[in-house]
């Protein structure tokens, strides 16, 4: 079973194997758990992958829901886990070859210029005035161009890939990835 090397990813994991009804959570501070923690609000994302690299499950917050990042962690973990619309719910037999990743982010802030984006530094928000948006992490492999992290985030969230960049809303933001 996946080995988390982070008190967050612990957190996830835990959240999970519980809704499974194999595993038990962590209520209160432990020397792996931050205290702060308990007290800090921030968006994050989970993102759980099977052993082969292959996507199972990726939810997150932009900004927090939760009253701290430890509900934060567990909601977008059984999220992540259990109501992906891109998948099935994950079962007991997946444990084994499942791989977590915690994205904690910063604050978004409005992008005015290509220039300003990188796609292995900051992830990217873009939205349209009809109302759609998509969200892009940032680090990921085999996005290493702004063009191609372009494409794709416009692809997410149903936006043509015509649509000059004066007419979207982008916004950039940072993360602290823990696996």
């Amino acid at each position: 079973m996946y080995s988390p090397q982070s008190p967050y990813t612990q957190i996830a994991l835990d959240a999970i194997t519980r809704q499974l009804g194999v595993g038990i959570t962590h209520p209160e501070p432990t020397p792996e758990i931050p205290a702060e923690i308990f007290t800090i609000r921030k968006g994050c994302f989970v993102s759980l992958h099977l052993k082969n690299g292959e996507l199972r499950g990726c939810v997150g917050t932009i900004y927090p829901q939760e009253n701290n990042l430890f509900e934060e962690i567990k909601r977008n973990a059984i999220s992540a886990a259990f109501r992906d619309g891109r998948f099935k719910p994950l079962t007991i037999n997946e444990l084994d070859e499942l791989e977590i990743s915690v994205d904690i982010l910063t604050l978004p802030e409005a992008v005015y210029a290509e220039d300003d984006l990188d796609p292995s530094i900051y992830g990217v928000i873009v939205s349209d005035d009809k109302h759609n948006r998509a969200v892009l992490l940032p680090g990921i492999g085999g996005i290493e161009t702004i063009e191609q992290q372009m494409h794709i985030v416009k692809r997410k969230a149903g936006i043509c890939q015509q649509v000059p960049w004066q007419e979207l809303q982008v916004q950039r933001f940072t993360s602290n990835r823990y696996r």
